[in-house]
């Protein structure tokens, strides 16, 4: 994939421009919310090539990733993703990297790598579409930007089922069993087995007769946009995810790749009108707990990410930043670092997954008391990534994401929230917590509209 060729068009509202094609097998829409996490939504289809690890699959990821992408090659000047390599990795892809043996959801492969060598790029800052190609030559590159503009012409698709999507949503355990799992947590935290660890609860349910995934990604669009919002349409299955956070971000610069994470831990509930919402955040940043939380993960972070990165180079720029979203508060912080010569994206992915702020410290001392307490996770606590031809990298932490599988009874699926479990943690705060992590997504499901 060694040219690109770009093409301009009028502005499109990314999730209008996808819906004609959501079930289509491979459609992907990442949409953002706009803001200074977002400025770019994306949508890609008819890919290449597909390659799917499975549990039992002896293949290495990284190598995969590597072949798929093939040599490093310059992009234009334009949106940050320009074609290239997109992966669905499930949580349990974590035992590949770790030394903890996690049973599988039987439902989904450990990764599924995608290639699309053409995306439509929408910029929110200057309202406009980018259609870019890739291809050995450039006349297949042109011929591939031009293909993907077509994307546009297709009118749009209905509205969606009206009224709920969801026949239900029930929990799989009920709150007090939660309240004792993190209370187990707790005394494992006070016998020195671990710091913390971030333990969920689970949610299931049926779409109604007529409902498609597409319908709840919808209604989570316009009920509570996030800066990481995607839909990912496979056979027979769906993703769909509102995630607020980023996992890794990595821009090449002066010759190199500058990688970012920004972890996400501390929570609070939106207030009911500005004072108390603003006295929530305030509470939210001056919380020595959820500080403390915060720090760990941070800490970890910076370890995972001196693996890969040149020494000396991996910082935290920005610690507690309160970002506020729909329904919840934010705490945020930010950790930096330069990709070591001889270092690549599949090591950089190697080194840092699962994502330290939804496993806990130490890493996997905290995934083994997970498994003890949670069934398989599957793509929730994942991450959904792309990977440019260019070295260019950028993923989220697949919270606020339902998984979605198709069955002769309809569509089911099924969702989690968690929270991150320390010494002082309080187990009915803590499910409190959960369910209003969960909020946004059970109300784009359960309510009418």
């Amino acid at each position: 994939m060694r040219e690109t060729a770009i093409r301009r068009a009028a502005w499109r509202d990314p999730a209008a421009a996808a819906a004609p094609y959501a079930a289509h097998p491979y459609t992907l829409a990442l949409i953002s919310d706009g803001g200074p996490q977002g400025r770019w939504s994306y949508l890609a289809l008819d890919p290449d090539r597909v390659e799917r690890i499975e549990a039992g699959d002896p293949a290495d990821p990284t190598a995969r990733l590597r072949d798929l992408l093939g040599p490093r090659t310059p992009a234009l000047d334009g949106p940050p993703f320009q074609g290239g390599v997109v992966g669905l990795a499930a949580y349990e892809l974590g035992s590949r990297f770790e030394p903890v043996d996690l049973p599988r959801d039987s439902d989904w492969p450990d990764l599924e790598l995608i290639r699309y060598p053409a995306v439509l790029a929408f910029d929110h800052a200057r309202d406009e579409v980018l259609s870019v190609g890739r291809g050995p030559d450039t006349a297949t590159a042109a011929r591939r930007a031009d293909e993907a503009l077509q994307w546009l012409a297709r009118g749009e698709a209905s509205a969606g089922v009206a009224g709920p999507p969801a026949a239900g949503f029930e929990t799989e355990a009920s709150g007090d069993a939660y309240e004792a799992a993190v209370a187990d947590v707790i005394a494992r935290i006070g016998a020195g087995e671990i710091f913390q660890a971030n333990v969920a609860r689970s949610w299931r349910g049926r779409l109604r007769d007529g409902a498609v995934p597409f319908d709840v990604f919808r209604r989570l669009l316009s009920g509570s946009p996030a800066p990481f919002a995607a839909y990912l349409a496979l056979p027979g299955r769906a993703l769909v995810s509102n995630s607020p956070e980023r996992f890794l971000g990595v821009r090449p610069q002066d010759g190199g790749l500058t990688v970012e994470a920004r972890p996400i831990k501390g929570t609070a509930p939106r207030g009911a009108d500005a004072v108390s919402d603003a006295a929530a955040a305030d509470a939210l940043l001056a919380s020595e707990k959820d500080r403390a939380e915060n720090l760990m993960i941070v800490d970890l972070m910076r370890n995972d990410l001196a693996r890969v990165c040149a020494v000396g180079s991996v910082g935290a720029p920005e610690l507690f930043r309160v970002e506020s979203y729909v329904n919840v508060h934010h705490l945020v912080s930010t950790v930096r670092g330069r990709l070591a010569e001889g270092r690549d994206l599949a090591d950089l992915f190697a080194a840092t997954f699962p994502p330290g702020s939804i496993t806990g410290a130490p890493k996997v001392q905290a995934m083994k008391v997970i498994a003890a307490h949670e069934p398989p996770r599957g793509p929730w606590c994942g991450s959904l990534f792309w990977a440019g031809f260019d070295g260019a990298f950028d993923s989220s932490v697949l919270i606020r994401t339902a998984a979605f599988v198709e069955t002769r009874e309809g569509w089911r699926f099924r969702t989690s929230a968690g929270a991150g479990i320390v010494a002082d943690s309080d187990p009915a705060a803590e499910r409190r917590e959960t369910e209003a992590k969960i909020d946004a997504l059970r109300r784009a499901l359960t309510e009418g509209g």
